[in-house]
């Protein structure tokens, strides 16, 4: 009797241990975490109206146009990309001669005004909204100039700033104003004058 009394007592503690142990308990499903892969590419184009303007600070005499840059860039991450910028004077130049006699004014000046340049593009977003900077080296340069046939231009280091909206996942509306050339002399044009050459755009990208 005993040993059947054993026998039940040891089977009861065993069930019991099963249930309260984890005996009984399903086995565990594995759950996996799928990261959401880009959906754009990052390349992206842009296209811009320019403000364009050179300007010898001691004496006031300034080249100006209306002009169209063309972008491309390559997004590395959300805050920085590499952007390429060309911009060609559209609209005929005006030369104003300032406070100077040396040359008359004249709407429709028979040169080229362009730059090429390259930038790092740091940005910070904010919603929809963002801002960025521009650094990088190009060239900014009068082409084809009527007086010999030749171009003035100065390369360096260029720098700007700008905000964008993006109204979507492929298209931004943004707008900068890039300093191309700050420096003494253009060129061989006033050396001992001090000269700046500036450029505002405002445009769209696309996002591949």
């Amino acid at each position: 009797m005993n040993a059947i009394f054993n026998k039940l007592a040891l089977s009861s503690l065993v069930a019991t241990a099963l249930v309260y142990g984890g005996g009984d308990i399903a086995p565990t499903e594995v759950h996996t975490i799928e990261i959401p892969k880009a959906t754009k590419s990052p390349f992206y184009v842009g296209i811009a109206l320019s403000s364009m303007k050179l300007l010898n600070s001691d004496t006031d005499e300034a080249f100006t146009a209306t002009g169209a840059t063309l972008s491309l860039g390559y997004q590395y991450n959300a805050y920085l990309a590499l952007e390429a910028r060309y911009t060609k004077s559209l609209s005929k130049v005006e030369y104003d001669n300032g406070n100077t006699s040396l040359a008359a004014d004249n709407d429709d000046y028979p040169t080229d005004f362009t730059n090429l340049a390259i930038y790092l593009k740091p940005s910070y977003k904010m919603g929809d909204i963002g801002i960025y900077g521009l650094l990088g080296y190009g060239e900014v340069a009068l082409t084809n100039i009527p007086e010999g046939d030749v171009t003035r231009g100065e390369s360096g280091f260029q720098w700007g700033a700008g905000v964008s909206y993006a109204f979507n996942d492929s298209f931004e509306l943004f707008a900068d104003y890039t300093w191309l050339y700050n420096g003494d002399g253009f060129d061989c044009l006033a050396t001992a004058n001090s000269h700046e050459a500036t450029l505002i755009n405002m445009g769209v990208s696309y996002r591949f």
